[in-house]
Order: C-alpha cells, then sequence, then structure tokens
C-alpha cells in the first residue's frame, strides 16, 4: 500500500466566537496537494461520561432537555471537564453531583471523537461498579430526572435508536461489549 500524507498544515488561525464551553476557530489550511482552504473548528476542554452499572443490572441514567433538539433526552451521566481536571476525576465528580452515585470501580473504557471534522472534543468514557448512592448536588442551573434502567432496555432503546445520544450509545455498547461478549483470557 502506498504511503501517503493525509496532513493539512495550518497557515493562520482566527477566534471567530469564545464562550464559555466553546470557542469557534476559523483556519486557513494547507491540503496535501500544495492548495489552501478554510476549517472552521470547535474547541472544547473536554469531557468524561460514565455507564453507573448496578449490582442487579440496571444502568443509571438521566433524562433532561437538551436545547439544541428542543425535547428531553436519555443520557449517561456526563459532563465537561474543569480546567487542570483529569477525565477521571471529572468522570467522579460529576457523577456524584448528577445521581449521588460515589463507585467503589471506574474503569476507562476508551475515548470518543463526537464530531471529528469540525470539533477537537474529546469525551473520555467510563463504566462504573460498586455503587454507592449519597444525595446528588446539582448545579444551579442543571434540571435531570434519575432513572434506574434494566439492562435490555438500555439496550433495546439504543439498538433502535430510541437514544440518539453519541456518548451514551458508543459507552453502552462498549460496555455490553466488555461484560458479555469479550473473549476471557
Amino acid at each position: 500500500m502506498e504511503n501517503k500524507s493525509f496532513t493539512e498544515t495550518k497557515v493562520s488561525s482566527e477566534v471567530i466566537f469564545e464562550g464559555h464551553i466553546v470557542k469557534l476557530e476559523r483556519d486557513v489550511v494547507t491540503l496535501p496537494n500544495g492548495k489552501e482552504t478554510t476549517r472552521e473548528v470547535i474547541r472544547h476542554k473536554g469531557a468524561a461520561c460514565v455507564v453507573p452499572l448496578m449490582d442487579d443490572y440496571k444502568v443509571v441514567v438521566v433524562r433532561q432537555f437538551r436545547y439544541p433538539f428542543g425535547k428531553v433526552l436519555t443520557e449517561i451521566p456526563a459532563g465537561k471537564m474543569d480546567e487542570g481536571e483529569e477525565p477521571h476525576e471529572c468522570a467522579l465528580r460529576e457523577l456524584k453531583e448528577e445521581t449521588g452515585i460515589i463507585p467503589e470501580k471506574l474503569v476507562y473504557i476508551g475515548d470518543l471523537y463526537p464530531s471529528p471534522a469540525y470539533d477537537d472534543e474529546v469525551i473520555h468514557m467510563y463504566i462504573a461498579m460498586d455503587l454507592k448512592f449519597v444525595e446528588p448536588k446539582l448545579d444551579a442551573d442543571e434540571f435531570l430526572e434519575v432513572v434506574q434502567m434494566p439492562y435490555q432496555d438500555l439496550k433495546r432503546d439504543v439498538i433502535i435508536g430510541e437514544i440518539c445520544d453519541a456518548k451514551t450509545q458508543a459507552a453502552f455498547l462498549k460496555t455490553d461489549y466488555m461484560l458479555f461478549h469479550q473473549k476471557k483470557k
């Protein structure tokens, strides 16, 4: 197979917008063929998400209104990383804040690039097990419902497209594979 470079090289960059969660940049890049074009890139600090798996094989999910889609979505607990925060710290913080869960075991299962064509966000995915429940501490602007969903119901809803959230789909399907389909060594 021929060794080709697909690398694009940044020539210049301009910040178009800087908000609390994202920054939008317009970059001029040189393509592999030498021509120039523009790329609009959303810069994001990153996030973590968690599949909280109970001993009875229920998964703790949250239901919350998502403004861009104008409806309530079912998702696994997640949130953006604070400045200087490690991904596992973010996962533990968000899990406790949103659901009141403190896990005995937190297992890293990989990273997700939700929209790599225009966004540099990385979502770090985890499974939480051996769960202890305390009082959740939602942010002042956070409104959600915590639901314990039977594992097979969540699996069905992901497969049939009832749950469309990318991080929930990816993290849950990885969890399912790791728990039930990966060959034991």
